[in-house]
């Protein structure tokens, strides 16, 4: 059986496909890395500290006075959190919202936090 140029061409790819995958495997990250401020604790966590901020402050914050507060918390890990800016706060904001219909602004939340 003679195999074509094309065939052969193809095998050598797919082998070399195969060993690069193997090689590469031990460098792919696989595991929860410390830093990771992507998980649902450190959402948990983030939500605790802007209720905690919200209830302390008499007014209701801008976007960027509420990141600030956050950033200087007690509770405020900056090495976790070293990612944390003023994006991430609106995507924590918006996540809050859609999780809890009822509130639609920070000033929602910052009535809620001072009725607990």
């Amino acid at each position: 059986m003679k195999l074509s140029t094309s065939t052969w061409m193809m095998i050598a790819f797919i082998a070399g496909m195969i060993l690069s995958m193997w090689k590469m495997y031990p460098f792919l990250v696989n595991r929860t890395l410390e830093d990771d401020d992507r998980g649902e604790d450190t959402h948990t966590l983030l939500v605790d500290i802007m209720y905690e901020v919200l209830k302390e402050l008499k007014a209701v914050p801008t976007t960027n006075e509420l990141h600030d507060a956050m950033k200087v918390h007690e509770k405020f890990d900056e090495k976790k959190l070293w990612r944390f800016n003023p994006n991430k706060l609106n995507q924590l904001l918006n996540k809050h919202y859609s999780q809890n219909e009822h509130l639609n602004s920070i000033e929602d939340i910052h009535h809620e936090a001072h009725s607990k």
